[in-house]
């Protein structure tokens, strides 16, 4: 069952048929630090397997996202979450955030993460913190991913 929120003149909603590719993927590609060209095709396969929060207009108009990668009964990832600059400084992050924290299908997970450059502000508000032994967490890291794949530079 999708959860929506309203705000005023602003929607949250987790219906994926909502979702606009275009904006998220033009942010995405273009924007955001994290994604920098990455190719439309991944964007959609990502959103087709993970949880979605839409931020709109009440217009329709989709002015931001955040996504989460979950087994929905113990671990989830929180990424890609943004607002578009004309749409910033009204507590639309806080918002979105909030609801995603309240979406009942991400309660009492053992484990929430999520990995960000520069707001760590806004989600240590939500109970996020810095990981307690970082030599127990691994990874691998491809950065720069889409932006040096042949595909991408077309």
């Amino acid at each position: 069952m999708h959860q929506e929120y309203t705000n005023g003149k602003f929607i949250i909603s987790t219906d994926p048929e909502k979702l606009d590719l275009g904006v998220i993927h033009g942010y995405l590609a273009n924007e955001s630090y994290w994604a920098e060209k990455i190719p439309p095709e991944v964007v959609a396969q990502a959103i087709e397997h993970s949880l979605n929060f839409g931020l709109y207009v009440n217009t329709g108009e989709q002015i931001g996202y955040a996504r989460v990668i979950t087994d929905f009964t113990t671990f989830a990832y929180l990424c890609d979450v943004f607002v578009l600059p004309k749409y910033r400084g009204k507590g639309l992050a806080k918002w979105l955030m909030a609801s995603v924290m309240a979406q009942p299908d991400l309660q009492n997970l053992r484990r929430f993460m999520l990995m960000t450059k520069d707001a760590h502000r806004l989600y240590t508000r939500y109970g996020f913190a810095p990981v307690k032994d970082p030599a127990n967490c691994l990874e691998i890291a491809r950065p720069g991913l889409y932006k040096n794949s042949a595909g991408s530079e077309q």
